[in-house]
């Protein structure tokens, strides 16, 4: 991949590592807490991470013993990521609709609306997570994090909602590490638990569990209409004949 390829590049070269200033990015502790929590992980075992942005769960994991890879659509991510890299973490610029990872992984996580949720146009969700069904060893296991329709609806004024596609577009304003402001279009996937569920029998995964989260506060709490996200922890089921 040498040109951009994804609307979000362009939103990317500009923020650089100012994206990690927003406050959605503080809380990669506890995240990462709870989602070795609900995913089993240990030292030695084998993560990816789907849409790792700078990689700042990547670096999280790999603190703990816990080998992890991280893609993203984003050069000047992953670039910044690397420049960052310890041991255990690697880092790799990939489009997460076209991944080719076969039965690697003991887990995958995919937080953050790391390309889940950024993909939608054209039923491109649905080609992540066949990729990241591919990705799985048999067992293995799912953290993935999606946009709620509901609060879309409810409380995110400013921007619209598309109920045909389920789709939230947004013009908000991003600043660069220099703090130069530009204006630039969001567009994320909303989904419900319902169709959580759905998109997971589609791929040959189990849902274990669906909890309403909010960055930095990824709690066992049920869904409810009141959270921004959910985070939906899957296990790999065979692939049906």
């Amino acid at each position: 991949m040498t040109e951009p390829d994804h609307w979000f590049e362009p939103i990317a070269d500009h923020l650089g590592s100012a994206y990690l200033r927003y406050s959605f990015t503080k809380g990669t502790r506890q995240e990462v807490d709870a989602v070795v929590e609900w995913l089993g992980l240990a030292p030695g075992m084998r993560v990816l991470d789907v849409g790792c942005g700078p990689g700042r769960h990547v670096l999280e994991l790999a603190s703990r013993g816990i080998t992890t890879h991280g893609i993203d659509i984003s050069r000047t991510f992953i670039d910044i990521a690397r420049s960052r890299a310890v041991v255990n973490a690697t880092f790799e610029r990939m489009d997460a609709r076209h991944m080719t990872f076969d039965a690697e992984f003991d887990a995958v996580i995919c937080l953050c609306q790391g390309a889940f949720g950024l993909m939608t146009a054209n039923g491109n969700d649905l080609d992540v997570l066949r990729g990241i069904r591919r990705a799985l060893k048999p067992g293995g296991r799912l953290a993935l994090s999606a946009f709620s329709s509901y609060f879309a609806v409810k409380y995110h004024g400013a921007a619209s909602f598309d109920a045909d596609s389920g789709v939230s577009h947004e013009v908000t304003e991003v600043k660069d590490e220099s703090g130069r402001a530009t204006e630039v279009d969001l567009w994320t996937g909303c989904y419900t638990p319902r169709e959580l569920r759905m998109l997971m029998d589609k791929v040959d995964m189990t849902v274990d569990h669906i909890y309403s989260v909010e960055p930095g506060a990824y709690l066992p709490a049920p869904p409810t209409v009141e959270s921004p996200e959910y985070l939906l922890i899957a296990s790999a089921t065979p692939f049906r004949r």
